[in-house]
């Protein structure tokens, strides 16, 4: 967490300085910069990628449950939770497009009153 922080702000501060300050080493955070991706952590990235795809390929409608639905229907082991979190840490809502729904009957046979606002 730190090493992130500090890659984020390199440009505002120098290395050095905010080495200092947060009491690591240099050699400590440039190992940490130049290390590859654990199996794990890459796995978590590509999962975030097919996530965030299917997300937009809905034009941002889709939840958790239906993301996740989708994935498993392509063969992926995941939860519900897992896909939700996974939204909420990146900040991906879906949108709820709610039904149009009449609210006028016009099909009747009661009688209707003049438009006395037309005259």
């Amino acid at each position: 967490m730190t090493y992130a922080f500090m890659q984020e702000h390199r440009c505002h501060f120098s290395v050095t300085k905010m080495c200092e300050v947060l009491q690591v080493s240099r050699s400590g955070f440039y190992a940490w910069r130049d290390r590859p991706l654990s199996p794990t952590a890459h796995r978590r990235q590509q999962r975030i990628a097919r996530i965030q795809t299917l997300f937009e390929q809905s034009g941002r409608r889709y939840g958790s449950p239906k993301i996740t639905a989708q994935l498993r229907r392509d063969g992926e082991r995941i939860s519900r939770k897992t896909v939700a979190t996974v939204m909420a840490q990146q900040g991906w809502r879906s949108r709820v497009v709610r039904r149009y729904q009449a609210t006028t009957n016009s099909r009747h046979n009661l009688p209707v009153a003049d438009n006395v606002l037309a005259q």
